[in-house]
């Protein structure tokens, strides 16, 4: 029975009450103050101990949340989900509060944010509505599309510094503001109403062509043989790397036609839909559900569930561990992260299956990291290009007289306010007209910063006199599907867009991109690129025009059409095209590049700021491992600019004053450790043995016959190590373990091998000549064990691939 219920006074008690029985508690604030979450911090404690799952959102809009409010939320338990939304100056006004129990949802939306006053005494005013279970699921979705959107960051102890940071230079900026907030003045604070709301993802489609014959084509049939491989090598995780309209949803309902029951996750809705369909078409005999915030249809063969709705406990429990055979991992965006890992650690499928169009490691490192690094498979727009399978391009690049320099940097975007009073000009718009006449042809795509900048070039250049249209996410009143068919037919020149076409929308027959924007993700320039290139029967190559000022990223950008690496780039910064693809650009874009690149950061800047992206979304500092498979840069330039990581951590003054003093102390040894050659695995299987040990034992003397047993099934239980590193004439004969001929093997081939005055190997026995004071014997254990780990680890990466 539903039940609607106004709520003007004690809005806490009531929230305290569903707090007791909740098994899923969702809170959406504006901001948070120390005293709400003080008012809720015992009730939030106790149902994080029965298991509930709880996640909070909350924003920085106006720096009104406190940097106390925050430390008091990570306090509670680390169990409690806490996200900061970054509003960027843009307005942030939700309040809502979600509880789901076994009995019954109850959904509180209204004017009260998470404080005392508000919770308590304040003048509030609320609607608490109960049995409406579709309404419920409503905001649940889109309570979990806010939380997980790319403008939230997980709040942790790092994010949580870096937010004070901010706080105290904004309200030390606009002093009026810089108040400490007492309750009284929380009853009274009230925030401004701003009509501009933030660009949120919804994509628009159109009718996809027939698709033929169902079999595999293009590259597909490449990637299915390479996956059969990574299968028969053991490995049970693979990512798959195939540009955009090469069908790598079509690709992974191949790869599942060998396994009974398959979940295929994704971020997007539209994206479950399509993937659903794609399966269709190849197995029509089989059973399929969508498992989202509307539907739930778990009892099916395949299975398309939305990350975000399985991201909660009370649904991913309806599914046993290992349910599925196989769960295929569609691309996403990296604010999702950790939720794909969370639901990942719950499943145990027999194989994991990643799939992405965007390899770029900046943008895309988490899907490495997912599948342990394993690629099986990869190939880009250019190598698609010059196999027929993708339209060639013809890329202009015109100069942008933007000082890009002016502009304050967010850390991963420019700020918008700043960016608009730049964009927003009428001369600038003329110049972007002018470009565009010179070199289009007759279907378009503007890909903008903004929906201003959206709408106000779409304006101007209906005032010159042509068919424009700017869709994005908060339009009303304009019908997308017309204007898209609009534009296939050629009775619009352009749409104007913001994010819309970014994945999942094809327009085959749009031949022209215009990029009037900074670049500053690779991995969104990648997916926008590839919204031209498919092929058509009208389109013989696609025009691709790009405004290119001193923003960041611009002198990069142009590797990703380069066929050939490059050493440098410092006097060629033309890229090797493919074949009928042409490279144009400016001679002020030339002299702008070039000038770039003499005064481009020094790796080591790249290096120190891609380790603290990494550590902020951690929380913490990251092991060597984790910084190879999910940090910015490669970490192999970490050991060649600093000769270990943990010289790294000591450049970069991450390391305590006891760790930099053992640091020094055994520096040596984690040089020799990081860069001893490898042509094998075998010495750092020996010192994994060793380490087995413990800290106290680890670095004592040991005999090839003790190292035997561990080396030989280190080696032989999984395929691929025995593949790449023990199948050789001299190896293979001891696949069947025979300690004495293991034993002589590690004798002859890591031990005597491994050279340099901090090892010896005399009279059958190993052993280092250095020893390891007491107190330092746990931290020296663990470093050597993280190196050891991750050269492990990139070894049969390196060779897999």
């Amino acid at each position: 029975m539903s039940k609607v219920k106004l709520i003007t006074h004690q809005l806490g008690e009531h929230l305290l009450e569903q707090i007791e029985s909740a098994s899923t508690i969702c809170i959406l604030t504006s901001f948070v103050m120390k005293s709400g979450v003080e008012y809720m911090k015992n009730a939030l404690k106790q149902a994080a101990d029965r298991g509930a799952d709880i996640k909070i959102c909350t924003g920085d809009y106006l720096y009104i949340t406190q940097p106390e409010g925050l430390n008091e939320l990570l306090s509670i338990d680390d169990r409690i989900q806490v996200r900061l939304w970054k509003s960027n100056g843009v307005s942030f006004h939700p309040k809502a509060y979600l509880f789901q129990s076994d009995k019954q949802e109850y959904l509180f939306i209204g004017s009260s944010n998470l404080s005392r006053s508000a919770l308590k005494h304040g003048v509030e005013w609320n609607l608490s509505v109960s049995g409406e279970e579709e309404v419920f699921d409503e905001a649940l979705t889109q309570f979990l599309n806010l939380f997980l959107s790319e403008q939230t960051i997980g709040l942790n102890a790092e994010t949580a510094k870096q937010y004070e940071e901010e706080y105290k230079k904004y309200h030390h900026s606009n002093p009026n503001l810089a108040k400490s907030w007492s309750e009284t003045e929380e009853l009274d604070l009230m925030l401004r109403t701003d009509p501009q709301t933030r660009d949120l993802p919804n994509e628009v489609h159109e009718d996809s062509e027939g698709y033929g014959q169902i079999q595999p084509r293009f590259a597909q049939p490449e990637a299915l043989a390479e996956l059969e491989k990574t299968i028969e090598e053991e490995y049970n995780k693979a990512l798959v790397v195939m540009a955009t309209g090469l069908g790598k949803t079509y690709l992974a309902g191949f790869f599942a036609q060998n396994y009974q029951r398959v979940l295929f996750i994704a971020h997007r809705e539209e994206i479950l839909y399509q993937a659903r369909d794609s399966f269709k078409k190849i197995m029509p005999e089989k059973k399929y559900g969508i498992y989202n915030g509307k539907q739930k249809e778990a009892d099916a063969d395949s299975v398309f569930a939305s990350v975000y709705t399985l991201s909660l406990k009370k649904h991913i429990e309806r599914f046993r561990p290992d349910e599925f055979d196989l769960i295929i991992i569609d691309e996403f965006h990296h604010a999702a992260a950790n939720t794909y890992q969370r639901v990942l650690d719950y499943f145990t499928p027999t194989f994991l299956l990643g799939i992405t169009a965007t390899p770029d490691r900046n943008d895309n490192k988490d899907v490495y990291a997912l599948c342990d690094g394993n690629v099986a498979f990869r190939l880009d727009f250019l190598e698609a290009i010059q196999r027929r399978w993708l339209a060639p391009f013809r890329y202009y690049g015109v100069y942008d007289d933007t000082d890009y320099r002016q502009i304050t940097w967010l850390g991963n975007r420019y700020d918008e306010e700043e960016l608009l009073r730049a964009q927003l000009r009428e001369g600038l718009a003329a110049k972007i007209l002018k470009a565009w006449e010179e070199r289009k042809q007759t279907r378009t795509i503007g890909f903008c910063s903004s929906i201003k900048q959206s709408n106000f070039l779409s304006n101007y250049f209906n005032q010159q006199g042509y068919q424009t249209v700017s869709l994005n996410s908060q339009q009303v009143g304009v019908n997308r599907a017309t204007a898209i068919s609009l534009l296939a037919k050629g009775e619009l020149d352009i749409i104007f867009t913001v994010d819309l076409f970014n994945e999942g929308v094809d327009i085959p027959a749009v031949d022209t991109l215009l990029f009037v924007r900074p670049t500053e993700s690779l991995t969104v320039f990648t997916q926008q690129i590839g919204r031209g290139l498919r092929l058509h029967d009208d389109k013989e190559y696609c025009t691709i025009i790009d405004l290119i000022g001193n923003y960041r990223n611009a002198d990069i950008k142009l590797s990703l059409f380069d066929t050939e690496e490059k050493k440098s780039k410092k006097d060629n910064i033309q890229p090797a095209v493919p074949e009928l693809c042409e490279i144009n650009l400016d001679v002020t874009v030339i002299d702008l590049i070039q000038e770039m690149n003499r005064k481009r950061h020094p790796r080591r800047d790249k290096l120190h700021n891609d380790y603290f992206s990494l550590k902020q979304e951690l929380g913490r500092r990251p092991s060597y491992l984790e910084l190879h498979l999910k940090g910015g840069s490669e970490s192999v330039q970490y050991r060649q600019e600093f000769n270990t990581y943990f010289g790294f951590l000591k450049w970069t003054e991450e390391l305590t004053e006891r760790e930099e003093e053992v640091y020094e102390r055994y520096e040596e040894w984690f040089k020799d450790a990081e860069k001893t050659g490898m042509t094998k695995s075998y010495k750092m299987v020996v010192l994994l043995a060793m380490l087995e040990r413990g800290p106290s034992e680890w670095y004592k003397a040991i005999t090839p016959n003790q190292v035997a047993p561990f080396f030989h099934q280190y080696l032989t239980e999984k395929e691929y190590r025995k593949r790449i590193d023990f199948s050789d004439k001299s190896s293979k004969r001891l696949w069947d373990y025979d300690e004495d001929r293991v034993s002589k093997l590690i004798a002859t081939m890591p031990m005597s091998k491994w050279t340099g005055y901090l090892v010896e190997f005399k009279d059958g026995i190993f052993r280092f000549t250095f020893d390891v004071l007491p107190e330092d014997e746990e931290l020296v254990f663990e470093w050597t064990k993280q190196i050891c780990e991750y050269r492990l680890h990139v070894h049969f990466e390196r060779k897999a691939r």
